[in-house]
């Protein structure tokens, strides 16, 4: 392994805090990247959902 304990590679010789910072934004951009596309989905979903029933609720009243 290159580093020989989980603290030197926790603090990377000096550059750990950096690089675990940039892990850790990258990964809340993930998450938040994944959140928002499941609510835009969800969303459009339920649009389509609501021209559906009412495309069905006119063509019963004509």
């Amino acid at each position: 392994m290159y580093f020989e304990s989980v603290s030197e590679l926790m603090v990377m010789n000096g550059h750990g805090p950096y690089v675990w910072f940039c892990y850790g934004i990258t990964a809340l951009v993930l998450v938040g990247l994944i959140a928002e596309a499941r609510r835009r989905r969800r969303s459009a979903e339920d649009m389509v959902r609501t021209v559906v029933r009412r495309k069905q609720a006119n063509a019963r009243n004509k």
